[in-house]
């Protein structure tokens, strides 16, 4: 039955797909969905391509061995999630239509700066795949792990199973695919994420008897000030995990979805949807890995298979079936959206501003979908490790595309005298430092390299701006055109 259920939810996408493949008649079809979705499914799609298989892997995996201490990272995440939408979505939104309908975030710099000799485009496209592959990879990881704890596949045939079940309808419907099918998945997630912690707790019998058995194996998981091993958590521990708030204003696949919704006003009533349905997630997540701890008394080698582990043991095999889809979901969800961005670079960004500037639409698009094969292959590639850790994967992407974008694009909708040098400075700094930083250990060295990425980009970007002439008029003028639409 578990068999059945995975086929039939593979189906549904796929259908999705196809449907969408008839709406996509050109590359903003393909890429941004010609900017025609609601609030709704445009805040779904931002929370399931932002949470990816680590979500129902490594976040309660890291619960489970970190205990209290996970609520640290939970609560980054959150609080960066709602200043994404507050301080971002708006602005990109109008910003991004009036730099000439930029649909990537590479053509977004450069067509904001107005920079004719591509420098800024390749530069930032060259970041977006380089790390995208980490993070595409990591998605690949987690549906290896669910397939092979599932089914019992053998680790490397699991990777190349999720990889076509993820090529197939991104492939077929680009954007409008990706954002339909982000919909249904977002909300088997959050359906998941919420079922499966209660019936646990019920099953140990209650959360204070849960906790008690918690305190009975190790106190320290009760403090969110401790480690396990019962040492008090650093400041550059605290800060780096806050820190990952900060990697949402740099994340293109979220970013996308800003550009991508219907219009400006329907960001408020976005933004709600999108902050419920992330601190619902987590709070889930973190009751995973926390009643798994009570639950499943032996512990678990694996500790980022907990999620999968409980599923089996408290459901029947046809809601189990659709439980365990939901991580299907999503690493489906986010390694779509990834694709589909990365692929965007290569043809928008590469192809078509340097190779063939005059391109059919559908030729691009054409671009566009072997772009998504060839990603997903050297993708698949990288996976092929089974001991790779899905959370690991995420955070060095996370943080190369915070650092890189995050604070290059705060400054370039909010400060109208930053010009082509101080954006280029700040994603050169940005994303070298955390190329660096992750090298380098010991003292301030372990501090999460998001952080020292997005402060020694951001003084780049100030010394490089103030060092060079401003910007023309004509892109002043248009800078406070869009704040002037932003607060009509």
């Amino acid at each position: 039955m578990v068999t059945l259920t995975f086929v039939l939810y593979l189906a549904l996408m796929l259908g999705i797909g196809i449907v969408a493949w008839r709406r996509t008649s050109d590359l903003s079809d393909y890429v941004l969905g010609g900017r025609s979705l609601g609030p709704f499914p445009s805040a779904l799609s931002a929370g399931a391509s932002d949470m990816s298989g680590w979500l129902l892997l490594g976040l309660p995996g890291y619960a489970m061995s970190a205990g209290f201490g996970a609520f640290w990272l939970a609560g980054g995440l959150l609080v960066g999630t709602w200043l994404n939408w507050l301080l971002v979505a708006q602005r990109l939104r109008v910003y991004s239509h009036r730099a000439d309908d930029a649909l990537t975030l590479p053509a977004f710099f450069e067509k904001r700066f107005e920079n004719h000799n591509h420098a800024l485009r390749l530069v930032s496209a060259f970041f977006v795949l380089v790390f995208f592959l980490f993070y595409t990879s990591s998605g690949l990881v987690a549906g290896g792990k669910l397939f092979q704890t599932v089914f019992g596949l053998d680790y490397h045939i699991a990777v190349l199973v999720g990889a076509f079940a993820v090529i197939s309808y991104t492939l077929f419907g680009g954007f409008l695919a990706v954002s339909w099918t982000d919909v249904v998945q977002g909300l088997l997630m959050v359906g998941a994420l919420m079922l499966v912690p209660v019936i646990a707790m019920n099953e140990v019998g209650g959360a204070s008897e849960a906790f008690a058995i918690i305190e009975a194996k190790n106190p320290e998981l009760l403090d969110m000030f401790t480690n396990a091993d019962g040492t008090s958590i650093t400041l550059i521990g605290t800060l780096s995990l806050l820190g990952w708030g900060l990697g949402y204003f740099g994340q293109p696949h979220i970013l996308a979805r800003f550009k991508g919704i219907a219009s400006k006003n329907d960001v408020p009533t976005a933004r709600r949807i999108a902050v419920a349905w992330t601190g619902l997630s987590m709070a889930g997540s973190l009751a995973i890995g926390l009643f798994g701890i009570a639950y499943l008394k032996g512990g678990l080698e694996d500790t980022e298979t907990v999620f999968m582990v409980l599923v089996n043991a408290l459901f029947s095999p046809v809601i189990a079936g659709v439980l365990l889809a939901a991580i299907l979901a999503a690493v489906m969800s986010t390694a779509d959206s990834q694709l589909l961005v990365a692929s965007s670079a290569l043809a928008e960004d590469y192809y078509k501003a340097i190779f063939h500037k005059d391109a059919t639409q559908e030729r691009l698009v054409n671009v566009g979908r072997i772009a998504v094969i060839a990603i997903a292959v050297l993708a698949t590639w990288m996976a092929m490790d089974p001991d790779s850790g899905v959370l690991s994967l995420v955070s060095y992407a996370w943080a190369g595309f915070g650092a890189a974008f995050g604070p290059a694009l705060i400054f370039a909708l909010y400060w109208k005298r930053m010009n082509t040098a101080g954006a280029l400075a700040g994603i050169l700094v940005g994303g070298l430092t955390v190329v660096i930083w992750k090298q380098l250990s010991g003292g301030w060295f372990d501090l999460y390299e998001i952080i020292p990425g997005m402060i020694f980009a951001s003084i780049a970007i100030v010394v490089a701006t103030l060092a060079t002439a401003a910007p023309s008029a004509s892109i002043q003028r248009k800078f406070d055109e869009v704040v002037a639409e932003v607060r009509s």
